[in-house]
């Protein structure tokens, strides 16, 4: 806790973005530094809960010690706080940026008031270690003469790697992309996660002794749909190379895959125009390919989807949802609307929706703050349904037919809702992003592998292997992140990489020390 009585003295005070206006110009992050005072005063409103929910069940999934370094802020014991934020995270600048932050949700506090600003505070610990030189390499002591190859460099399969090698194992990453990190690189843009700060801890990891291979698809070599990262790289040239993931098997003595759950959803497959007309992309085609370029050349290379003077309809809300939007509007997009098939959400909790489950309520994104104060108006619709993809008569697309849908009213039989008669709208749209989630990862290195399947929801498929123990059916392969769960948040893909490390430490060597965060938590997907 902070001060006993600092949750009756002090109101939240949130650490607030950069201007809007002038953050739309620009790729930096959209986040500010708070005077250390400022910070002390919010963990000051740490109070004595007794049962800390932040930290645990609904909260935080990785166990962080909240109170402790809420605690510790507020004493001004900076190094301290650090430590502790390390023994449960091994990435606090990716969670303390790009976390949703469900420890907020779970906040006590939040009962009755505004919830701790627990997110500020755990970014500005991890940058104030950084900044402090606090944040050292600790290669471990001693190597256990075990090799363990893990295919995916997200956070998932990091915080394994970071893990692995901190027991002394000899641990090599193996990622398809040119760079390290996977939807930290590329699926997050640039003014939400700086490439600098991932690319920090990666060279801190590899300090520490994990070798890291890029370029490499574990997998089959064939010919892959058009935004896929290893199709990508073949347009431009990059040399790829493709491994059995057999060889991987042979070669280690253990395998980890955490390969993400790319395969995009798309509810709008059958919409007439959806795939004969050009224009309409995936969300992370068009997030890739800008971060890419964006690294590559700052833009000045052109091989990346612009959106400028387009009139671009984002479908889909959620994070995806919003990055696009926000890279629609750095690029000079004409118009921007951002569908959204359920109603708008309230502004409080639903009876539905009690505390300390993740309170649905009605958010403003920092990209829907910067097309309101560039336009004047916010570029969400809800209850939309699309029905249909407008062609210009030349092959593109030029604007979508849709109707607006009413929840309260199920169709009998069909569909949870009831399409409004008279809704009809036509909308012009030269660039549709579709921002509508996955449905589990490729299954071809599963397949080649003889891997187990389980369908977690209907038309997903994820690698078969329980929470806790990662394990496949084959012997000495294991799965963790978006791939064994389906997709879901970065700090639940860093809970699947340190539970699968621990459990491939104890199959290693028979016992483990490593820790592993929340083996009893509730395993529905976020």
């Amino acid at each position: 806790m902070g001060k006993p009585t600092g949750f009756k003295e002090f109101d939240r005070q949130a650490v607030p973005y950069r201007d809007p206006i002038q953050r739309a110009n620009d790729y930096l992050e959209i986040f500010t530094h708070a005077p250390e005072e400022h910070l002390r005063t919010q963990g000051a409103r740490c109070m004595d809960c007794g049962v800390p929910f932040c930290q645990s069940n609904t909260g935080c999934p990785i166990d962080n010690l909240i109170p402790e370094w809420n605690d510790l802020v507020y004493q001004g014991r900076w190094r301290d706080a650090l430590d502790r934020l390390h023994k449960t995270n091994n990435f606090p600048e990716f969670t303390g940026r790009a976390c949703p932050a469900p420890c907020e949700g779970a906040c006590v506090l939040g009962i009755t008031n505004p919830p701790v600003t627990i997110k500020n505070i755990e970014n500005a610990i991890i940058d104030k270690g950084w900044a402090e030189g606090w944040v050292q390499p600790q290669p471990p002591s001693y190597r256990t003469g075990k090799k363990v190859a893990i295919v995916g460099s997200g956070p998932a399969g990091l915080s394994a790697a970071a893990q692995l090698n901190k027991a002394g194992h000899s641990v090599t990453v193996y990622e398809r992309a040119d760079r390290i990190g996977g939807l930290l690189m590329y699926g997050i843009p640039n003014m939400k996660l700086d490439k600098g700060t991932v690319e920090r801890r990666i060279n801190l990891l590899k300090e520490e002794g994990i070798t890291f291979v890029t370029g490499v698809h574990v997998g089959k070599a064939e010919d892959f749909p058009a935004g896929h990262m290893t199709q990508i790289m073949q347009e431009r040239g990059v040399p790829l190379k493709f491994v059995d993931p057999q060889h991987l098997v042979d070669e280690f003595d253990a395998v980890l895959l955490a390969t993400g759950a790319t395969k995009p959803l798309d509810p709008t497959d059958r919409a007439p125009g959806r795939h004969e007309l050009a224009g309409i992309h995936f969300a992370m085609d068009f997030l890739t390919r800008n971060t890419k370029s964006l690294l590559d050349s700052n833009l000045r290379d052109g091989q990346y989807l612009s959106a400028k003077d387009k009139h671009v309809i984002v479908i889909g809300g959620g994070d995806t949802g919003a990055d696009c939007i926000g890279t629609s509007l750095r690029h000079g997009a004409a118009s921007i609307v951002n569908f959204e098939l359920m109603d708008q959400p309230p502004e409080g909790r639903a009876a539905n929706n009690p505390w300390p489950e993740w309170p649905r309520i009605f958010r403003t994104d920092y990209s829907h703050a910067e097309v309101k104060a560039k336009t004047g108006h916010d570029p969400r619709q809800y209850a939309i349904l699309t029905k249909e993809f407008v062609s210009d008569g030349a092959g593109r697309v030029k604007g979508i037919r849709t109707v607006q849908i009413d929840w309260s009213k199920p169709t009998q039989g069909g569909p949870p809702w009831t399409e409004v008669a008279g809704s009809e709208k036509e909308w012009p749209a030269d660039l549709v992003l579709l921002a509508t989630g996955f449905v589990g990862p490729e299954l071809a290195v599963g397949e080649m592998l003889g891997l187990e399947e389980v369908e977690p929801r209907r038309g997903w498929k994820t690698f078969k292997a329980d929470h806790g123990a990662f394990t496949t059916n084959i012997e000495g392969v294991f799965a963790a992140g978006d791939c064994r769960r389906g997709q879901s948040l970065v700090v639940w893909a860093i809970n699947e990489g340190r539970g699968a490390a621990r459990a491939i430490d104890q199959y290693l060597m028979g016992f483990t020390e490593l820790s592993a965060p929340g083996l009893n938590l509730p395993q529905q997907v976020v």
